[in-house]
């Protein structure tokens, strides 16, 4: 296996992580925005307002998105386990 393999299996893995990840930190992302701005609109200091609109966000984009995410690292992995015996011999 040569060095520039496995950098490149890093590669993949680095860029499956951050596809992966995209809708749920999206929707988290949009949600804390929202709530910031209703806070700061309304000047209402609580910290933890926001907790429970991102983790319902969050849950609402892992249901809509949960099955592409699930084909996109399943072809992956199988991609990568195709792929040992031709890197290792």
């Amino acid at each position: 296996m040569t060095p520039e393999s496995v950098l490149a299996f890093g590669r993949q893995a680095m860029e499956m992580l951050i596809l992966a990840c995209l809708p749920a930190l999206v929707a988290a992302l949009v949600v804390g925005l929202a709530v910031s701005l209703f806070q700061a609109v309304t000047q209402i200091n609580e910290a933890t307002l926001s907790f429970l609109p991102k983790l319902l966000a969050v849950l609402a984009a892992l249901a809509v998105a949960g099955p592409w995410m699930t084909s996109l690292l399943v072809d992956w992995i199988r991609r990568v386990l195709t792929a040992i015996p031709q890197a290792v011999g």
